[in-house]
């Protein structure tokens, strides 16, 4: 038997349901108030803005700021939903380029805690007050400037939804948050922040690189690269880290498009795949950006809180941020500029500068007619024969050859040296220990070259050159039937990779060529892993999806082994390499390719000077 369920009859809500109900939307914490009163004030053409907070913000919230006001007449209206002189039409709101504009912040937060407006237009003889309390009137009040909006005790019409808020300390962390967000993006506003009658933050105006440091740190401009590309109506600047210095947490991720904070899923996608093969781990890079683009090309209302857009061509913007952040991490040593020019900041190392006479002596000295970098060798060999003897010369006959590193001419090495100086010692087979203008590079040898082949892979394949060395003598290997099934279906594209190989037995198979770039490498173990990636994901998914990590795979197994004793002239040559190849401070895995110490920072270790 169905039971019939009667409902009430249809009946329009009540304003200030209605109203608490959008406030569900717009409030969910103390922050998401603040940041809808400082956005209100940086259209009011604020220069200088006020916070103070009492309680994480729940008990007290005033932000004060000396934009134009708002006239008595429009007090009322101020507080009334969707009421703004921000739009007037349909074409406003597709262009628009205000913070704020929905009429909907201060309607919502007086539904759901005590507002009181103060405000004094331009040209007015005093200011105005008006309290949300039902049949309040404005009447007269003190101020300056500008504009006092002061919310109470948020939450104390509706109980329940303020069990939900977080302790005093994580309340206000958010707000806080909020607030450094707004004033990154508005190095030209001042802005001032007050907790529990404490100071606890003050920006004066400044431009955007001091601002940076001033919220960031120090530490985040060192460790950053600049960024500074326009074509056409797109503009994309700001800082990027290092790969070297990426952390953990997503904590300094600031995306802002035409000065508004967002979280976009497209910006957000391009960030990833710049730094998809230069990343260790999890570890997540750090960054600043401030995207420019035409107000009508991108939609901001599409999210209550407006912290996601949506763009009218998500391809173009994707490609567009892609190519600009990768021509930044991909720059060589060698074409890094010394100095940034003033609205930039970056440096990788970001160490002081020495004194004339200091930078002389941190150098190899010269003889007669000997280089620098033939002296360092001479050095090093003889280093090597004192202390392991005829030992060390057996090595000769085991040295790697890296045919891959050209051989540089001496006039090379001048009274300035090349970012990674000149090779001094190898240590424990590992490591390259070189000297440079700044003091100590150190650099790990396998991580390095892996780099090197890895972009000269990529380079090869892109323009269809991956050219093939013969082995003198064919490497016969043991094979499963997959291998071999492998082997003679995907012929051609391993021919086109630089391989040449053909069954020579039941089970085995004729390994008759590699790729010139990796003929220094164990062919074999290369040739296994090439055919193990094609028995998991097949030709077409490697050629397309896992391109790059077919090709970091190659590298890997090609680059120069731990252990391989390298000789000078050959460190040198892998140095210069790198300060030639694109994303050299880290190899295909996300690990650093090299680190330095400054003089100073040895100095500092040997506590010289105090």
């Amino acid at each position: 038997m169905n039971r019939a369920i009667n409902f009430p009859r249809i009946a329009p809500l009540p304003d200030l349901l209605i109203s608490q109900i959008a406030a569900g939307e717009v409030v969910e914490r103390p922050a998401s108030v603040l940041k809808e009163l400082l956005e209100n004030s940086l259209d009011a053409g604020s220069t200088a803005i006020t916070v103070q907070l009492e309680e994480g913000g729940v008990k007290l919230m005033r932000v004060s700021d000396d934009g134009c006001g708002i006239a008595k007449e429009d007090l009322a209206l101020a507080l009334t939903r969707h009421a703004t002189s921000k739009i007037h039409s349909l074409a406003d709101l597709e262009g628009v380029a205000s913070m704020g504009f929905r009429g909907e912040a201060l309607a919502s937060v007086a539904s759901v805690a005590r507002l009181t407006l103060t405000s004094r237009a331009l040209g007015a003889s005093h200011a105005w007050k008006l309290k949300t309390e039902s049949g309040a009137n404005p009447e007269p009040a003190a101020l300056m400037a500008g504009t006092v909006v002061e919310m109470r005790e948020l939450y104390y019409n509706t109980p329940a939804r303020r069990k939900f808020l977080k302790s005093e300390s994580t309340e206000y962390g958010h707000c806080a948050e909020y607030l450094k967000r707004i004033a990154l993006a508005h190095p030209e506003v001042a802005f001032t922040l007050t907790h529990n009658g404490r100071a606890a933050l003050h920006l004066a105006r400044s431009k955007l690189p001091e601002r940076i440091r001033a919220i960031l740190g120090e530490d985040f401009v060192n460790q950053a690269r600049s960024v500074q590309v326009e074509a056409g109506s797109l503009a994309l600047s700001g800082l990027i880290v290092d790969p070297t210095f990426a952390g953990q947490s997503r904590e300094h991720q600031y995306a802002f498009v035409n000065g508004r904070f967002v979280r976009d899923k497209v910006l957000m996608h391009a960030i990833r795949e710049v730094y998809r093969d230069v990343l260790h781990g999890s570890r997540q890079p750090s960054l600043c950006l401030f995207l420019a683009i035409d107000p009508t090309a991108v939609d901001v209302n599409v999210h209550p809180a407006k912290t996601e857009v949506r763009f009218r061509d998500s391809r173009a913007i994707h490609q567009f941020v892609f190519h600009a952040l990768q021509r930044a991490l991909a720059q060589p040593l060698r074409e890094t500029p010394e100095t940034p020019p003033s609205e930039t900041i970056i440096r990788r190392d970001a160490q002081p500068d020495l004194d004339a006479h200091r930078r002389a002596a941190a150098m190899p000295q010269r003889q007669p007619g000997l280089g620098i970098r033939e002296t360092t060798v001479n050095a090093y060999l003889q280093f090597t024969r004192e202390a392991s003897g005829q030992a060390a010369q057996n090595t000769t006959a085991s040295t790697l050859r890296l045919s891959a590193l050209p051989e540089f001419p001496d006039d090379q090495a001048t009274d300035a040296p090349p970012p990674l100086g000149y090779a001094l010692a190898q240590l424990h087979g590992i490591y390259i220990l070189a000297q440079n203008a700044d003091g100590l590079v150190l650099v790990d040898m396998h991580a390095a070259h892996e780099r090197i082949l890895y972009e000269k892979l990529k380079t090869a394949l892109d323009e269809r050159a991956m050219s093939a060395q013969k082995l003198l003598i064919p490497a016969v290997f043991s094979a499963s039937t997959l291998e071999i099934a492998a082997v003679e279906t995907h012929a051609a594209a391993l021919a086109e990779l630089g391989f040449e190989l053909s069954q020579a037995g039941p089970d085995e198979l004729a390994l008759r060529a590699v790729p010139r770039l990796l003929q220094g490498g164990d062919p074999v173990k290369l040739t296994r892993a090439l055919l193990a990636e094609l028995e998991e994901h097949g030709l077409s998914q490697l050629i397309t999806a896992r391109r790059n990590e077919l090709l970091a795979t190659m590298a890997c197994h090609g680059a120069v082994r731990a252990r391989r004793q390298l000789t000078p002239p050959e460190m040198n040559a892998l140095l210069r390499q790198m300060e030639a190849t694109e994303r050299s401070g880290q190899c295909n895995h996300g690990r650093p390719t090299w680190t330095a110490l400054s003089l100073s920072e040895l100095d500092k270790l040997f506590l010289r000077g105090r």
